[in-house]
């Protein structure tokens, strides 16, 4: 038995290196949630790595036992194009992140993000960002890379079961850093990828806070409210620590029951139900997003169905999304608001557009930046 475990454990690093074509360590995967003895990656073409097709994906499960298998560990690789952003932004219900996996309803829907709890940065933010069950390299190509390399990769490697600790949470920024040097070696993309560092990596918290004393990437709100009042707007928030030399920075904010009901309070006859509904499955929330540099030409929105890409140097109003742009230490950066499907007619367009601009002030003055362009008042009437 001794014998097979190992023939079985060595068959299913090869089988593990050859689906993500060689781009991690099998052994690395295999020691993953306690180590094991048996993987296997998945058959499907769409499921397995080919480093000269990006973007793409290897997947592998744990196989526990004669014809079963779990989820383990999926490597995706992601790249900047013309056609398809890497950040999404506007009320796409992709990106709610209070829905829980079985979409069941829960009695305080925004007390915990666990759907999309917002990304913690890995030692200053250049490197990537990480949450409790993945870790996203970034590698920018720079000068002298190939022509056909992109100008940005994200290659994010995620654990596929529940209750990732910190040590698995250790091994899939090694496994994520390593697959980014083999990959930038590969494709000729020329990029000095920071050293992980050399800290554990602590949990990132879901929970949100009460809104008035919330800090990081929301002391902006926080100061906001305490200068405006609360009125309809959000009363709880999640922040991200805001460093300034990270290359994207986001505050998720939301409506707690208590606050709707307050809300409710004031709203005419006609609009109760979107107060019944915020309360269950569809939440009020927005979320603010800095993106810098390469981030910030690689940000869009879906519209009537249809992928657009964001302009830097642009300022609008679309679906759900705000952008205003600017110049930070000579490169543009992106500045969204994202709001949640019927928030937006909630709070009208005087109290979004002085909240848009409260947020967008806050950071360009924080990170020295110039040159802002707001969306027109116009635009932010209600649709």
């Amino acid at each position: 038995m001794t014998f097979d475990d190992i023939r079985d454990r060595a068959s299913s690093e090869r089988d593990i290196s050859a689906a993500c074509d060689r781009l991690v360590s099998g052994a690395a995967v295999m020691d993953l949630q306690g180590g094991m003895v048996r993987a296997e990656a998945s058959d499907y073409h769409k499921f397995r790595l080919d480093v000269d097709e990006l973007p793409g994906s290897c997947t592998v499960y744990k196989v526990p036992g004669p014809g079963k298998t779990t989820g383990l560990f999926t490597l995706t690789v992601r790249v900047s194009n013309i056609s398809k952003p890497l950040h999404w932004i506007g009320d796409d219900n992709d990106l709610e992140p209070f829905r829980d996996s079985l979409g069941s309803q829960k009695s305080d829907v925004t007390a915990i993000a666990e759907r999309r709890p917002e990304p913690r940065p890995m030692g200053d933010g250049t490197l990537g960002r990480y949450g409790n069950w993945y870790t996203t390299i970034r590698a920018e190509c720079g000068p002298g890379s190939r022509a056909t390399a992109p100008k940005l990769l994200n290659v994010t490697a995620s654990a596929d079961y529940d209750d990732v600790f910190a040590a698995d949470r250790e091994r899939l920024a090694h496994i994520a850093h390593s697959a980014t040097e083999a990959l930038t070696d590969r494709i000729g993309c020329q990029s000095q990828l920071p050293a992980l560092p050399d800290h554990q990596l602590p949990s990132v918290p879901s929970g949100l806070r009460p809104a008035q004393a919330t800090d990081g990437s929301c002391r902006w709100f926080a100061r906001h409210i305490q200068e405006q009042g609360q009125g309809r707007l959000p009363d709880r928030a999640l922040a991200t620590p805001a460093l300034d030399a990270s290359p994207t920075e986001s505050c998720l904010l939301a409506v707690s029951p208590d606050q709707v009901g307050r809300i409710d309070d004031g709203l005419p006859d006609d609009e109760h139900d979107s107060a019944r509904s915020a309360l269950t499955h569809s939440p009020w929330w927005l979320r603010t997003a800095f993106y810098f540099d390469a981030e910030a030409h690689t940000v869009g929105y879906v519209a009537l169905g249809e992928d657009k890409i964001i302009t830097a140097g642009t300022a609008g109003h679309e679906s759900g999304a705000w952008w205003a742009s600017s110049i930070c230490d000579g490169k543009p950066a992106l500045h969204t608001l994202s709001s949640s499907y019927t928030y937006d007619n909630v709070l009208g367009p005087q109290t979004l557009s002085a909240l848009f601009r409260a947020y967008v002030d806050d950071i360009t003055k924080r990170r020295g930046c110039t040159h802002v362009t707001y969306p027109e008042t116009k635009d932010f009437r209600a649709p």
